[in-house]
């Protein structure tokens, strides 16, 4: 939360996260967009999904 810093939600992704999010909010409920892809020289696990996440309402 930007009022207190404090950590509201995390998840693994299915690949590496070596891109940056994309987040937006509707009616007060914020979402993250996220593409991981990895990257071999990174060694971290190859992807190719989108995946988009809801954070609990409020």
């Amino acid at each position: 939360m930007t009022d207190t810093g404090k950590e509201v939600w995390q998840v693994d992704l299915p690949a590496g996260g070596q891109i940056t999010p994309m987040t937006y909010a509707v009616d007060d409920r914020q979402y993250v967009v996220i593409a991981p892809g990895g990257h071999h020289f990174m060694e971290t696990k190859v992807g190719d999904e989108v995946t988009a996440y809801a954070l609990p309402a409020g």
